[in-house]
């Protein structure tokens, strides 16, 4: 027999160990080459191990929640077969709370089969967590994606028709099922959307493990509050001037670049407009040290279906609006279907979380370490201010600044807020750099 190893990726440096989300394929599947056999969850990204080579599985070293390392054996690929016919061989005992997903039954001789329906089952991360929400699993979903995989607009469309009469079942034993048909990795991926109806009978809760990133977020989180003496500064700025200048170029710079213009381009290139001329923002701490960054790597905080990740915009001080405007736009996509690389998310001088995106007026940003600081945006709204003696009304954003305290004080912080304040306020400044 032929046979081919599927080994665990090699992993960064900084990750030591990663765990087995879900397997795609059982024992005895046929599978393609480059086909997904299993995605592999770090601390930073969730990756897709594809089939080396085309046969048949013949055997899964590792199952469903296994924490494994660098190029560890995970599964054989049976490269003589074809079919599905041979025996397998045994796989590991899965622990219980650890099920291993469902595939279809795949019949002998029957690639075609197998083809059309191997993602049946499958839910994509914003499906997941819509099913969650109306307590359905993907297997009561009709998938259009690929390979069958149910995706968000499926899991709409089935919410949308009216169910058929079932018969009445307690609450209690509804929510223990609805539970039950709920993968663990995607029960993993959804913990945020868990929700518990008021109305529902008996108290029920349900208990999620954390991810491996959701653990990661804490762990950094509880390290930069501990290690930093973290203050925030606090400004408002009229936003009318940005907003004028992309109402009156917007159409023309989507004509032109294949992509919006949006408001974080200007945030982000006011936000290195004032780290040039305070240096020290842009720097990170080293043990006694100060590391004085000379050049301008700008995190952008993305939501996930897997929670926060900030992925880096490398020499933002180079780039044009418009590749600001496309690669913000790539990795939200990116991040979206957990396709987002362990170079993307390393690194980072400076950090922007828009806050205001999900309709937040003020919050304090926690610093992403190393980095020493973060510009927190918020929602625009009409406020009442005053200009000239008079009180007029303007399109206002209160901007927040965390830094570290240990080497900023709060005059660069202030200052350098003023700084973004001053070139939001009068865009020309990005142009003329002055």
């Amino acid at each position: 027999m032929a046979s081919v190893e599927v080994k665990v990726p090699q992993l960064s440096e900084s990750v030591a160990e990663a765990t087995l989300l879900e397997w795609k394929k059982k024992v005895g599947d046929v599978v393609a080459r480059d086909e997904v056999l299993v995605e592999i969850e770090t601390d930073k990204v969730v990756l897709e191990v594809p089939a080396p080579e085309a046969g048949v599985i013949s055997q899964i070293a590792r199952p469903d929640g296994s924490t494994v390392v660098s190029d560890e054996l995970i599964a054989t690929i049976d490269t003589a077969a074809r079919t599905g016919a041979q025996a397998p061989a045994t796989l590991p005992a899965t622990p219980p709370a650890v099920a291993a997903p469902v595939a279809a039954p795949l019949a002998a001789g029957n690639p075609a089969s197998a083809q059309a329906s191997r993602g049946a089952g499958i839910a994509m991360p914003a499906a997941a967590k819509l099913l969650a929400e109306h307590n359905l699993s993907a297997a009561q979903v009709p998938g259009s994606g690929r390979d069958g995989r149910v995706t968000k607009a499926d899991v709409l469309s089935a919410v949308a028709q009216p169910p058929a009469a079932a018969p009445a079942r307690p609450a209690a034993l509804a929510t223990a099922a609805a539970a039950a048909a709920v993968p663990r990795a995607a029960l993993a991926e959804v913990r945020a959307a868990v929700t518990v109806d008021p109305q529902l009978q008996g108290r029920p809760e349900q208990r999620v493990p954390m991810s491996r990133l959701r653990q990661r977020i804490a762990e950094r989180l509880l390290q930069s509050q501990a290690s930093a003496a973290i203050l925030t500064t606090f400004n408002e700025v009229n936003m009318q001037p940005v907003m004028d200048l992309r109402n009156r170029y917007k159409d023309k710079f989507e004509k032109e670049h294949g992509v919006k213009l949006g408001f974080m381009s200007f945030f982000v290139k006011a936000a290195v407009y004032a780290l040039k001329k305070y240096p020290v923002v842009n720097a990170s701490v080293d043990g006694t040290d100060i590391i004085y960054h000379g050049y301008f790597d700008i995190g952008i905080a993305v939501s996930s279906p897997r929670g926060l990740v900030v992925p880096i915009l490398r020499n933002a001080d180079q780039m044009t609006f418009a590749d600001v405007e496309r690669t913000i736009a790539e990795y939200a996509n990116k991040a979206r279907d957990g396709k987002l690389s362990i170079e993307e998310l390393t690194g980072g001088t400076f950090s922007i979380s828009n806050g205001g995106t999900f309709g937040s007026m003020l919050s304090t940003p926690i610093i992403n370490p190393p980095q020493s600081a973060i510009l927190g945006v918020h929602a625009t709204k009409d406020r009442a201010v005053v200009e000239a003696g008079q009180v007029v009304v303007r399109p206002m954003n209160y901007l927040a600044m965390s830094y570290d305290h240990r080497i900023i004080d709060g005059r660069e912080a202030v200052l350098a807020l003023v700084a973004i304040k001053d070139a939001l306020e009068d865009p020309a400044r990005l142009l003329l750099e002055l």
